[in-house]
């Protein structure tokens, strides 16, 4: 098993620190690292949704595994910099790891990550080779490559909260932005990576089920909370979901800009262009109301935040999600909303493409406890995100 060894850091290194007035080159790598990761698996869904099964070394298989060798080249130089030449001082603000390396928490993060990643990549070919085609996010494959993704992603998020928590004082306003920016950006990110997980839960044929409202009460206060505590600004909820909102429109309005055409049979919808991705969900307008809880009720006790947090997610979440799914059932084919998507495998003349079925409505009895459900979960979510934000504001490694 390996150890890690945290070096004791002084208020003067502290400062130190925070005097330079640059963002290091690799924050920018490894936020740009998450990107490229998020984009790549978003078009490697539309590319199984609308071409097929493909090779190894795909165009979206690229860009993933692009995001992915770029964090971990990244991370390994600091590391082996910093182990090999770094000073005493540089060190004391790092943590020691395989009794050998020293890097910060973020840096072990993404080298973690892209091993992960990498290590997928033929496992995933093998797995298609031997059982052909699958369309199901969560194979044994994707799995390990959407760990490797995610704590990639953590990584990023954790190396700018290491910089952002060491450099305070209004003399570096203009470098206590940047380092918002990209907070931000990072957090959006994984908010899209969750929701592309746990999509399959979370489509707008979903919408109008309880189950949909207990998967997003389970993830997005967790998230949306922790970031909210974490950032430097008042909007870091907020932020980190227009992010995320804006990411997922564009990403849709450009899909579909493309030529593709089915490789793989039977093909009962023949379609000419890549398929978008899901529209986003309108978590931005609970984020808007977390930040204000936080700020508001800074001093109250954990557990009050937390029922407030989750109570207030999930009235509004459900107040404006369950009418907007009827929005997108009637924008048939609307290059907006993305409501052209449909497998090519799938028939289009379904009754139900446009329309719920009985089953997948929840109402009487059952909407009421499934909702409290929610409500339950949301909460607790919301409890582990003040924690989970809380530890994130005193990271300085």
């Amino acid at each position: 098993m390996s150890s890690i060894t945290l070096q004791p850091t002084t208020s003067a290194e502290i400062i130190t620190t925070s005097a330079k007035s640059h963002v290091p080159v690799y924050l920018y790598a490894t936020v740009l690292s998450s990107l490229s990761i998020i984009i790549g698996l978003i078009w490697d869904i539309s590319w199984h949704t609308s071409i097929g099964r493909d090779g190894l070394f795909s165009a979206p298989h690229l860009a993933i595994y692009l995001g992915g060798v770029t964090a971990g080249l990244f991370s390994g130089f600091r590391v082996l910099k910093i182990t090999l030449a770094g000073t005493p001082p540089e060190r004391s603000k790092t943590i020691r790891f395989w009794g050998i390396f020293y890097g910060s928490l973020g840096n072990l993060f993404c080298i973690w990550g892209a091993i992960a990643m990498l290590t997928s990549a033929p496992f995933d070919d093998w797995w298609h080779n031997t059982y052909g085609l699958d369309v199901t996010i969560l194979s044994p494959p994707h799995t390990v490559l959407l760990l490797g993704m995610i704590t990639i992603q953590f990584g990023a998020i954790i190396s700018v909260l290491t910089y952002q928590n060491l450099h305070t004082g209004s003399v570096e306003g203009e470098l206590n932005k940047n380092f918002s920016i990209l907070f931000a950006l990072s957090g959006g990110f994984v908010l899209t990576m969750i929701f592309t997980i746990a999509s399959e839960y979370l489509s707008r044929h979903d919408m109008h089920g309880v189950l949909f409202y207990q998967v997003a009460s389970l993830l997005f206060p967790l998230f949306l909370v922790a970031f909210s505590h974490a950032s430097k600004t008042k909007w870091g909820a907020t932020q980190a979901a227009l992010v995320y909102t804006i990411f997922l429109m564009v990403i849709n309005w450009i899909l579909p800009l493309f030529p593709a055409s089915p490789r793989l049979g039977p093909v009962l919808n023949p379609i000419t262009t890549f398929q978008p991705f899901d529209f986003p969900l309108l978590i931005i307008f609970p984020a808007i109301v977390i930040d204000l809880i936080t700020h508001r009720f800074a001093a109250k006790n954990r557990w009050y935040r937390a029922v407030v947090y989750g109570a207030f997610f999930l009235v509004i979440l459900f107040a404006l999600q369950w009418p907007f799914a009827n929005v997108l059932m009637a924008s048939r084919g609307h290059w907006f909303f993305g409501t052209s998507k449909w497998y090519f495998g799938s028939d289009p003349a379904w009754q139900y493409r446009y329309a719920f079925g009985d089953w997948m409505v929840s109402g009487g009895i059952d909407l009421t406890q499934g909702l409290a459900i929610a409500l339950a979960i949301a909460v607790l979510s919301a409890r582990v995100g003040i924690a989970w934000g809380g530890w994130m504001k005193k990271i300085v490694r």
